[in-house]
């Protein structure tokens, strides 16, 4: 047997729409790998809960190529070892994988195994799978190329795969045995292929019918949204093949409302890149605030961001959405961006530690999307609009009835709906009559939510208002926003011009939270 080529795969665990397999399968004997990482998962953001989906979709990645020819081999431990050990006993004629803006640990092991592909001559392959630009010098074009790069053709599975005979394959270890902790996650949605297949099927045959009307709500989010983040995010499905299959069944439909909820899914698609995009180019913006006057803006407070995060601050529908997510591993976009306004501005915490919890929640992080969203939520980008999520008015809005607070809070399902969503108003005869008292069953609001709002509104403006703030902004404009609909300074003079229709930032982020 002569040297291999080597596939790496890392967020793209599919056979399918996998150019780098397809590429290595046309020019020698392949060995498809998956290096299990433990100082990965002992990262902040990282969970029991996203490996358990990441291993779920590496057993029937293992299926599927073992159909092929060669199953995947699973090794644990640093890649670079792993790949240097697969050269002195192979030879190692050519690395590939797909890129992947993924967060600062993955970057820093990217550019060590770089490195080692210099030192030994071999050429490492990396082929875009998302709609990312990799050394980005301005954004002008961009959603031009983005739709290039979603038209192309899809790629079929290699026919064959060459046997490596002799070849452990190797066990996929439990969250247990990499060191995780237990995260009991009862609803969370089951990894793979096939079921993201499924997924795809049943969004875009009958439940998308309802996804521009529904994807708001809690109460009908999770039905009514695509659902798909997650195989988005751990590649068992790739964003090409899921915007070419919207796009025919918007194509095949004769009922406009339902052809406009397409188009809205598909714009959120197009997002999901943008967002992506912002990392790739600017990777510590996982960490530093991207306007720089607004670091140090906030102080940790270890109280409130416990209660925050276990879904207990007495405020019931913000309390329903952290538990709801905390069970399940999923939460719409809309309520995402509440909780992080909630920490941001009512609790007044600092934004790495709110979306440190948030990204091991998330079955579907993604690295790109959730930061620049962080970033975005709490008001530290400079370049978007200050949005005070109200709590209480999400709640009027999206569980009028106050369905998904009782299902989430059973500790209020006999509160009165006049009193539910505001518990702490309810006489003491009424809590005694209900038997629950506000403050021990269920805790009492933390801070005044309004009081909090003004006075967070307050400091953040007269931050931007200091100066040099304006002049700053607009060249993070220049260097992140969108061109969708033109960019312009604070001044209002427009710094760009590609006009392709105007959305509302505030419903962006599709394809990870809904």
């Amino acid at each position: 047997m002569g040297p291999l080529q080597i596939v790496w795969f890392k967020r793209d665990l599919r056979s399918f729409d996998h150019r780098p397999l397809l590429e290595a399968s046309l020019r020698g004997p392949v060995l498809p790998l998956y290096v299990v990482e433990p100082d990965l998962w002992r990262q902040p953001d990282s969970s029991a809960r996203q490996w358990d989906f990441c291993r779920e979709c590496l057993v029937e990645l293992r299926a599927d190529l073992a159909g092929l020819g060669q199953p995947l081999v699973v090794r644990i431990g640093v890649v670079e070892q792993v790949l240097e050990r697969a050269h002195r006993q192979f030879g190692v004629a050519g690395l590939w994988s797909h890129q992947e803006t993924g967060n600062g640990w993955t970057y820093a092991r990217d550019l060590r195994v770089a490195g080692w592909a210099r030192q030994h001559g071999i050429e490492w392959c990396e082929i875009p799978q998302f709609g990312v630009t990799r050394r980005l010098s301005r954004r002008t074009g961009w959603a031009k190329r983005w739709e290039e790069r979603m038209a192309e053709e899809i790629s079929a599975p290699p026919p064959r795969l060459t046997p490596l005979p002799g070849l452990d394959p190797a066990p996929l270890p439990m969250a247990a045995e990499l060191g995780l902790e237990p995260d009991s996650c009862p609803g969370r949605q089951r990894g793979g292929r096939t079921q993201g297949l499924i997924t795809l099927a049943s969004f875009l045959d009958q439940r998308s019918r309802s996804y521009q009307s529904g994807l708001s709500s809690p109460n009908t989010a999770f039905v009514n949204c695509s659902r798909l983040s997650p195989h988005l995010s751990w590649g068992s499905l790739s964003m090409r093949e899921v915007v070419q299959k919207s796009r025919l069944r918007r194509q095949a439909l004769s009922v406009t409302p339902w052809r406009r909820s397409l188009q809205r899914f598909d714009e959120r698609l197009h997002w999901h890149c943008h967002f992506i995009q912002k990392l790739e180019c600017q990777p510590s913006l996982e960490y530093s605030e991207l306007h720089p006057l607004t670091a140090g803006m906030r102080e940790s407070n270890p109280e409130r961001l416990a209660a925050w995060a276990k879904g207990y601050t007495g405020l019931p529908f913000v309390d329903a959405c952290m538990r709801a997510l905390n069970a399940t591993g999923w939460l719409n976009f809309r309520m995402r961006a509440m909780l992080l306004s909630v920490a941001s501005y009512q609790l007044w915490i600092p934004w790495r530690e709110s979306g440190v919890h948030l990204a091991r929640q998330f079955v579907d992080y993604e690295p790109g999307i959730h930061w620049s969203q962080c970033q975005m939520q709490s008001g530290t980008t400079g370049i978007n609009t200050i949005r005070i999520y109200n709590p209480l008015k999400q709640g009027l809005d999206h569980d009028p009835e106050g369905v998904f607070i009782r299902r989430w809070l059973p500790e209020l399902a006999a509160v009165p709906p006049v009193y539910l969503h505001t518990p702490w108003t309810m006489d003491h005869l009424t809590q005694a009559r209900l038997g629950i008292e506000i403050g021990r069953a269920y805790p009492l609001p933390l801070i005044d939510w309004n009081t909090a709002a003004a006075l967070a509104r307050d400091r953040v403006w007269a931050l931007r208002q200091q100066h040099g703030f304006a002049a700053t902004a607009d060249a993070i404009q220049q260097r992140h926003g969108s061109r969708r609909s033109g960019l312009r300074s604070s001044s209002g003079r427009r710094l760009s011009r590609e006009p392709i229709g105007q959305l509302s930032l505030d419903l962006a982020g599709d394809a990870v939270g809904e």
